[in-house]
């Protein structure tokens, strides 16, 4: 069983963690809405209320997670592909993620988790936001980290 949390992705990201739920993984998923919090355990996630634009937020989020899964390729907000980004990456350094997975937002954000991944060896995927089959690219990256 792998633990994963899962920031951002919206509709599609509740799929994704129905799909691990029933697989027996562990999903944890951040909302800034706490109204999301019945919808995000409907499906067999864990819900956090935490804002990615407030790193400190997701703190205690990354608690025994294995997979960190930044999902915020539709949202344009360069601070979430840069600043925030790179504070999260920082953050995973000393924890028990063992792989991380950036929806491309930016080239340059996709940039910074490549940089930053292979400086401090911990094994990435990056999918991209807009593909036919999003779910199937999320879930192979995670079978390649896995």
């Amino acid at each position: 069983m792998a633990r994963f949390l899962i920031v951002g992705g919206g509709q599609r990201a509740l799929q994704l963690a129905r799909e691990l739920s029933a697989e027996g993984h562990a999903p944890r998923m951040t909302t800034r809405d706490p109204s999301r919090r019945a919808e995000i355990e409907a499906v067999g996630g864990e819900c956090v209320i935490a804002d990615p634009d407030v790193v400190g937020t997701l703190r205690y989020a990354l608690d025994n997670v294995t997979i960190l899964l930044w999902l915020l390729g539709t949202v344009d907000a360069e601070p979430l592909h840069g600043s925030r980004w790179k504070m999260m990456l920082e953050r995973t350094i000393d924890s028990t993620v063992r792989g991380v997975i950036y929806e491309r937002g930016t080239d340059a954000g996709a940039s910074l988790t490549r940089e930053m991944a292979e400086y401090n060896g911990i094994p990435y995927a990056i999918v991209d936001a807009r593909s036919a089959d999003w779910i199937g690219d999320v879930r192979a990256a995670i079978a390649g980290l896995l």
